[in-house]
């Protein structure tokens, strides 16, 4: 009888362990799940700065083009000249900056992705692990209530001795 009730407190135990664990692991799957959802809030920001930034990319050549077109048609004063000149260059080094604005959206937006699929593969490691400690915690809860009723017959049986 006491050998019983020993397996019937081990098995309460062990399954109070199972369900702290199932629920460790729903509360780490839902905080990964949110970061998942911040980090693809952040991919779409970035990706629209890119955009923004290809667009700013797109107006400063066509500045350039525009600005070196009329040097090449040949301005005839030499003030115009050379504020096209320095237009020219003001407009190169905004290109630049736009280019190198550009690069380091990309990377971000690429370390973004990475990040974002490490988060998407955690999730779902997670999500495996909180399944299999619930398919646990039911057949503990199964063998729990198997023992617990074999106990009570023998109990009773016990008793009509």
């Amino acid at each position: 009888m006491d050998k019983f009730k020993e397996k019937l407190t081990a098995l309460r135990v062990e399954v109070d362990d199972a369900t702290a664990r199932a629920d460790a692991a729903t509360a780490e799957a839902k905080r990964l799940q949110d970061e998942l959802t911040q980090k693809e809030h952040e991919v779409t920001s970035l990706k629209n700065q890119l955009a923004r930034k290809e667009e700013e990319l797109d107006v400063a050549e066509n500045k350039i083009a525009e600005a070196k077109l009329g040097l090449d048609e040949g301005e005839t004063t030499k003030t115009a000249g050379e504020g096209l000149q320095r237009k020219v260059s003001l407009l190169e080094s905004e290109l630049d900056s736009a280019e190198r604005n550009l690069r380091e959206t990309t990377e971000k937006l690429r370390q973004m992705d990475i990040k974002s699929e490490h988060f998407e593969r955690k999730v779902q490691q997670l999500e495996n692990e909180r399944d299999t400690y619930e398919r646990k915690l039911e057949e503990l809860t199964e063998k729990y209530n198997g023992i617990k009723e074999e106990l009570d017959r023998t109990l009773s049986s016990l008793d009509d001795m």
